[in-house]
């Protein structure tokens, strides 16, 4: 059971990350400024490095913070899903883009332009950062077991066959080097798809139906990744 000390430090530390996320949205994360935060918090200045050690801490924290949350409303999407591969497939690319284009600038601060001066320390954020790809790839593999996987024949080059490798090992997968190039295509061209939506890419007035569009768009991906339409 935790103390009352530890409990008042897990409440500020909620109220850090929560001001974060709205700094964040109002100017950016280059113009993050803990001095600012503390100021919301109601706090001197020099009590907030107690909690959160530098403005990349702050920045890390706030990576994580976007990628587990994306992550949960991706697993909790195939959750209510039901079975059918295809469908669960559908179900994890809607709820990317609807938390994407809810949040965006969280969105943007995952992946947007990187933050000048700063490099994410891959042994916090890459675990969280791939939860979306881990999930698409349960799916494929979900689907491989149960016969219904029918990636397009493709011959992988020699000298891909070791990342592929790599990766097969790394997440204990069954698929086969066809599927896991798929899996590629279909993990750049889901968040492709969503950052042309998040960051206006497309150009005012030149889609008006995106949501039509981005369920085409999953259709295709669908397809590419060997999830035909039945």
């Amino acid at each position: 059971m935790s103390t009352p000390r530890e409990r008042a430090r897990e409440q500020t530390m909620r109220d850090i990350l929560r001001l974060g996320r709205e700094h964040l949205a109002a100017v950016g994360p280059a113009q993050l400024s803990l001095r600012a935060i503390a100021r919301d918090l109601g706090i001197v200045s020099s009590a907030i490095y107690r909690y959160v050690a530098s403005r990349d801490e702050l920045l890390t924290l706030l990576i994580v913070d976007a990628y587990d949350e994306l992550g949960d409303a991706v697993d909790e999407a195939i959750a209510r899903a039901g079975a059918e591969p295809r469908e669960q497939f559908f179900a994890a690319g809607r709820a990317v883009r609807r938390w994407a284009l809810t949040e965006p600038a969280r969105y943007a601060l995952v992946f947007g332009t990187p933050v000048p001066g700063y490099e994410a320390p891959g042994e916090r954020t890459t675990e969280p950062g791939t939860r979306v790809i881990v999930a698409l790839l349960a799916i494929l593999e979900r689907a491989a077991r149960a016969g219904v996987l029918e990636p397009r024949p493709y011959e992988v080059d020699g000298a891909l066959a070791p990342d592929l490798a790599v990766i097969r090992e790394e997440y204990a997968l069954d698929l086969s080097d066809a599927a896991l190039v798929a899996a590629t295509v279909v993990w750049t061209g889901l968040f492709g798809a969503v950052s042309f939506e998040v960051f206006g890419q497309y150009g005012d007035g030149t889609i008006r139906a995106a949501e039509a569009l981005f369920d085409a768009q999953l259709d295709v991906l669908a397809q590419a990744a060997g999830l035909p339409r039945r």
